[in-house]
């Protein structure tokens, strides 16, 4: 709508009538589109709204070729101009962020009640992948702790380990192919949009719970219990530690004591000093490395301290025979899959946009779930379980220098040679270390100030935090997590059922209209009523909004009745905030005028959007909505004309 400066802007307020000189614009229709143009137009704003089209248009057939081959495959956008300076930074960042993926890819594993080496395997495939696929030049791609968690704890209901830990093997492994398989489809079709429904208060009070469940779950290594319980609520896990003290072995509890506070420094000092970060980021290596000296030399696995146990050698064995596309467990598979897909991906994107953000460059949502889809997909037919982009690893990366994806390749050539030649060096290895090495890492996880944040600003969303959080560690990761989304979803739909509706007055001196509550000093004008609706109009809120305004209504005459003012005239809807509308919102304003004709009172409109005005003009047979004197462009034109009406029918009558 095109609105030109106004000619006379003065008002001047007095105890029964407003006398406004103001010019009058006229509310301009949308133009006419058809109704293929339309939805054309709201399928690309859902599913393309990045326009990734955009850039073939006008470009021969080679170029399009090649710039679709380089949407298709990131790698060959920088690969051609790849130099040996920019490799040098990223040798050293993929060496570092190996020291760290080594030991987190074994203790990640037994985290989710896998054989450690699957860890390893895990910090192998999926980051090649992901160098060819993926945008992100920082995110360090691995096992992470929360998906870890989740993949353990939900086979384990169905499945035990210990029992028969060859069909728990290959449900993990099927699990990791459907949660990549969901990831990859999210992409493919466009529908990012649906992990937008893990809130930022979610995702703050679920990752806040799950790092104190994987942090207690560890008191099985860092007190050296044997018989530890399998569930994940607070109370069951402390009560199961506190129930088994004849099993406490006091050297593994030093040992454990001594390397987390080792790794609590270690981190403490990278973020006091972020230049420091190769200390945060080779400590658990070097914890590693000491604890297995001091097992081997001393023996000390004979007093009470359990140790990894060997490791098969070699590089990861094909596995997609082993994945289960049938049977009684197929249900469990595709469930935890798309749990842990969502999660992952979720702090995937997350990680990567971050970093993308600080250093300048754009992170494609939907290429990154492709990326990290097919990564899982290929991971799960190669002995792999889910991976993701993790926050620590990605930290370093960053902070080491990382240039692009190569970094990843570096990791990954590394861990591929530890898998090769250095296993049987990890024979000796404590599993109070790798629990100490878990507990340090999630407790980044844990975002008080964030918490507080979202306290100082939004009591509802400071609430979901909070059934996040004690959903996670007092019933189940899985069911606190949907108790938190499902708090989300009722705020949105309460904000859609019940949107907002305020009444505005006049701001003293100028033709600008305001909320009353907000602004003090603005004023009721008298003979109207001038109220704002600030959503959409849909079937959900009709009746609210209905309701709503004739009780305005009779607030407003009761209130006019104590004062002895005019009597009501007018009611005005300011509809800028009207985005969108349906035919229930259509026939709401065929009622309410119907409504007020009974009483005597007007039905104005105030600047409807294209949508809603089309609409109206649409429906509007008899010409009720769309007459000079029942739309105008802004409310003070609005006041202004009708102020004039009723001034010259006031004349008339003398």
């Amino acid at each position: 709508m095109d609105q030109q400066p106004n000619a006379t802007n003065s008002t001047s307020v007095e105890p029964h009538c407003l006398e406004i000189t103001m010019e009058i614009h006229k509310v301009a229709p949308p133009p006419r589109r058809s109704s293929l143009e339309k939805l054309k137009n709201r399928l690309k704003e859902t599913f393309f709204p990045d326009d990734p089209l955009r850039q073939f248009q006008g470009q021969p057939l080679k170029k399009k070729w090649i710039l679709g081959a380089q949407y298709l495959f990131p790698i060959l956008q920088w690969g051609p101009n790849y130099s040996f300076k920019l490799f040098k930074s990223d040798l050293v960042s993929g060496l570092t962020i190996a020291s760290l993926a080594i030991p987190q890819g074994i203790s990640y594993a037994k985290l989710a009640s896998l054989p450690p080496i699957v860890g390893l395997y895990s910090s192998f495939v999926p980051p090649l992948v992901y160098a060819v696929l993926g945008s992100s030049r920082d995110l360090a791609v691995g096992p992470v702790s929360i998906a870890s968690l989740i993949l353990g704890s939900m086979l384990r209901q169905e499945v035990s380990p210990s029992s028969d830990p060859t069909l728990f093997l290959q449900l993990a492994f099927t699990t990791t192919f459907f949660a990549g398989l969901f990831q990859a489809s999210l992409g493919l079709l466009r529908l990012g949009f649906i992990i937008d429904f893990l809130s930022r208060a979610t995702l703050i009070g679920f990752m806040a719970g799950a790092a104190i469940i994987v942090s207690l779950q560890q008191l099985k290594s860092l007190l050296g219990i044997t018989n530890f319980t399998k569930q994940m609520g607070l109370v069951p896990v402390l009560s199961s530690a506190f129930h088994h003290t004849n099993e406490w072995s006091w050297q593994t509890i030093l040992m454990g004591f001594c390397f987390l506070v080792l790794l609590l420094v270690a981190r403490h000092i990278s973020m006091r000093r972020p230049k420091l970060f190769w200390v945060s980021a080779g400590a658990p290596l070097v914890s590693v490395i000491i604890s297995t000296l001091l097992i081997f030399a001393f023996k000390v696995q004979l007093h009470g301290i359990s140790t990894i146990g060997k490791l098969q050698e070699g590089l990861n064995p094909p596995s997609w025979k082993s994945l289960q596309f049938h049977g009684s467990h197929l249900g469990l598979v595709i469930k935890t899959g798309l749990i842990t897909g969502i999660i992952s991906l979720t702090e995937g994107i997350a990680v990567g946009r971050t970093f993308a953000a600080i250093k300048n460059y754009k992170v494609d949502g939907n290429k990154e779930m492709m990326a990290i889809g097919l990564m899982n997909m290929v991971g799960s037919s190669t002995s792999c379980y889910v991976t993701t982009g993790a926050f620590s690893r990605s930290a370093v990366n960053h902070n080491a220098g990382a240039k692009t994806a190569v970094s990843n390749i570096v990791m990954s050539i590394t861990v591929m040679v530890t898998l090769l030649f250095l296993m049987p060096l990890f024979q000796y290895t404590p599993n109070v270390v790798l629990g100490a090495i878990i507990v340090t890492a999630v407790v980044g996880l844990i975002d008080i100030p964030a918490t507080y944040q979202i306290w100082k600003i939004d009591k509802f969303d400071f609430l979901v935090v909070l059934c996040a959080f004690f959903g996670v560690i007092f019933i189940s990761v899985q069911n606190g997590l949907a108790i938190a989304v499902g708090l989300s979803i009722f705020k949105i739909l309460l904000q859609v059922t019940r949107p907002k509706t305020a009444m505005l007055g006049n701001i003293p001196g100028t033709a600008i209209y305001r909320n009353l509550d907000h602004y003090k000093e603005a004023m009721k004008i008298p003979g109207f009523l001038i109220l704002s609706i600030e959503a959409p109009i849909n079937f959900a809120n009709t009746t609210y909004l209905n309701e709503r305004i004739l009780r305005w209504i009779e607030e407003y005459e009761s209130e006019e009745d104590l004062k002895k003012h005019s009597t009501l005239q007018f009611v005005i809807l300011e509809m800028s905030a009207v985005s969108a509308i349906d035919t229930s919102g259509i026939s709401l304003f065929k009622e309410l005028r119907k409504a007020l004709e009974k009483k005597s009172i007007e039905l104005v409109l105030v600047n409807p959007l294209g949508e809603a005005l089309e609409k109206l003009q649409r429906s509007d047979e008899t010409g009720d909505f769309t007459r000079p004197d029942s739309l105008f462009l802004t409310v003070g034109e609005a006041v202004a004309s009708l102020s004039s009406t009723i001034k010259s029918q006031s004349s008339n009558q003398v």
